[in-house]
């Protein structure tokens, strides 16, 4: 009996570990951990920040690193497998073994949080944005045809410290913080409503795009099968809708 009990812990164990929200959690916690290396006299740092963007819209920001040389916004991708994508391409790729899938560029996600940022700190025009993606070591980049910061999370403070030229008073670091840490939205509900509506925004898409099962609501993907190639419910063996296009 205790044996079977041990199992059915491990598999909720298991389960939840493997749910979007806790990896992505355990991905932001590991960029924290690097970014407490920084020097702390010269770098200040604010983990999960979510501020207004305009048009009724908030702007979820996973870590802002604050110095006189810039403001660093970093977005942390939890994800592993091989990525490919290029700077303007509206969706990058993730191959896990045959199976493909798709998500929004990370690019143009930070770059929504800079602008958002810029609207926030509007009385300090000259600040530079230093916008950088960062994933985990569980990724492979394949094919990256981009010019902006996507990077290792290892490579991450030696990114940071490249940038030596200073465009922030010293004396403004505070009261930018400051600006910052009061237009941060804590409210549960309000980050519950943020969350959800990206997710319609993915559906919704999902749909334009004919990419959504239809038995489950999961999204159709690319597989590789005994046969050749075919498109499938992501939520297999689960869900096992195949489309007939």
């Amino acid at each position: 009996m205790e044996y079977y009990i041990l199992l059915l812990a491990l598999v909720v164990i298991a389960f939840i570990f493997s749910l979007p929200s806790v990896k992505g959690y355990f991905g932001e916690l590991s960029i924290r951990i690097w970014l407490s290396f920084l020097d702390k006299r010269k770098y200040k740092i604010i983990n999960d920040v979510m501020i207004p963007s305009g048009e009724d819209k908030t702007a979820q920001i996973d870590h802002i690193v604050i110095s006189v040389y810039g403001i660093f916004v970093i977005e942390t991708k939890n994800y592993k497998g091989w990525i490919y994508g290029n700077e303007t391409s509206k969706n990058w790729t993730q191959v896990i073994y045959k199976t493909k899938n798709q998500f929004y560029n990370p690019i143009l996600q930070n770059k929504g949080h800079v602008k958002a940022l810029k609207i926030l700190l509007s009385e300090y025009p000259n600040i530079k944005y230093i916008p950088i993606v960062v994933f985990t070591s569980k990724a492979d980049f394949k094919k990256l045809n981009v010019s902006s910061h996507v990077i290792y999370s290892l490579w991450l403070n030696r990114t940071i410290k490249k940038y030596t030229e200073e465009y922030i008073d010293s004396g403004d670091i505070e009261s930018i913080s400051n600006l910052i840490i009061n237009a941060n939205n804590k409210d549960k509900s309000a980050r519950m409503e943020h969350v959800s509506r990206i997710q319609v925004n993915k559906e919704n898409y999902a749909r334009a795009a004919g990419s959504e099962c239809p038995w489950c609501g999961e999204l159709l993907v690319e597989r590789q099968g005994k046969y050749g190639k075919f498109t499938g419910c992501e939520n297999y063996p689960k869900c096992k809708f195949v489309s007939k296009r």
